[in-house]
């Protein structure tokens, strides 16, 4: 019996996201959707998932680690992210370029500080009775 692990069973992306976030379930539904390889491991930090570092910085930035690679946060995770989904693997490539990647990282920091209210329309949204209900 090898000890080796099968690198098919290995995730190219690890990505920490808060479940507990309705944008970020949103955001995680469709990035699961897009990976059809299976190439993404999710990890609901507000539920068990697992938590690399303290679970208060994984609320708090989106984080994800590439096989082999070093854990990240912000505008390089959701890069990293975007490598292993074959349609969006362009823009991750793109994220690479260090202009590109300040300009992203700045506007996921600007996204960070309406995050809260954000949070809060889609949870005034989804409590909303459905018109099909009527």
């Amino acid at each position: 019996m090898s000890s080796v692990p099968d690198p098919q069973m290995i995730p190219a992306v690890t990505v920490w996201f808060d479940g507990d976030c309705p944008l970020c379930v949103r955001e995680i539904a469709l990035m699961r959707r897009l990976d059809k390889r299976g190439a993404i491991a999710f990890e609901n930090v507000a539920g068990d998932g697992s938590c690399p570092i303290d679970r208060a910085d994984l609320l708090a930035r989106f984080h994800a680690r590439e096989a082999g690679g070093p854990m990240v946060s912000g505008a390089a995770a959701f890069a990293a992210l975007w490598r292993a989904i074959p349609v969006l693997a362009p823009f991750g490539q793109l994220a690479r370029l260090p202009p590109l990647l300040w300009i992203l990282e700045r506007a996921y920091r600007g996204f960070l500080r309406l995050r809260p209210r954000l949070q809060a329309l889609v949870r005034r949204l989804d409590a909303r009775p459905s018109r099909d209900a009527a």
